[in-house]
């Protein structure tokens, strides 16, 4: 369920982003004032709950607080530009960028040439996230063309080995990816779920000052996966 969750009292003057509506994003926002809390991962994921529980709590806390929420998901990880994945492939100077990571119908990553050693990419992932990311170096020393899926796309590596690629970058995936990697002969690189998926909601919020001139503040709540 994506787009707006929380509904306030109809006005908005400063907006929080983060990845996820936890519990402690949302005091963070209350704590600086948002009436606005934009995020990627939003409050839903099990269909119908009941609201109670830390459900509740959330709910109340927002209610009681006039914050509303908006939730942004898969339509950022593919928005052309700001998703996740385009702003990822901009900050690691991916050109041309091409379509990747096929999922019901739709791609959802995308691919891209540069030149450089793996240990000076990886440099660069860790320059550009801020974490160390795991390098599963099953392929060449010299990185020249690359995949990117935000988030938890360790099962997209098939795909990668299939349209050619020597290095695959994402948050996070499956035990026998490290196999798939070593035997395929692939680079992978996970980055971690939430700091590959940080770089989105950023962007969106830098766009949304341009165009409303809300002030905001990102809100880091880092889970280390």
């Amino acid at each position: 369920m994506n787009g707006l969750q929380v509904e306030n009292s109809g006005s908005v003057t400063r907006l929080a982003v983060a990845v996820d509506a936890c519990q402690a994003v949302i005091d963070r926002a209350v704590d600086i004032g948002a009436d606005l809390l934009l995020v990627h991962h939003g409050l839903f994921w099990r269909g119908l709950e009941p609201l109670s529980g830390r459900h509740g709590r959330r709910i109340r806390k927002l209610v009681r607080s006039d914050i509303a929420v908006y939730s942004s998901h898969l339509p950022l990880d593919v928005h052309p530009e700001v998703g996740n994945n385009v702003v990822l492939a901009r900050m690691l100077g991916l050109e041309p960028t091409e379509p990747f990571a096929e999922a019901h119908g739709q791609h959802i990553g995308l691919s891209g040439y540069l030149s450089l050693s793996l240990h000076d990419f990886t440099a660069l992932v860790t320059s550009c996230l801020g974490v160390e990311p795991m390098v599963i170096a099953g392929g060449p020393q010299r990185v020249t063309r690359v995949g990117v899926v935000a988030g938890a796309g360790g099962s997209f590596i098939e795909q990668a080995r299939d349209i050619g690629l020597d290095t695959y970058l994402t948050g996070e995936g499956s035990h026998h990816t490290y196999f798939d990697a070593e035997e395929w002969g692939l680079n992978l690189i996970y980055a971690g779920h939430y700091a590959t998926e940080t770089v989105g909601v950023k962007a969106l919020a830098g766009h949304i000052e341009e165009v409303f001139g809300l002030p905001w503040d990102f809100i880091e709540h880092p889970t280390g996966m």
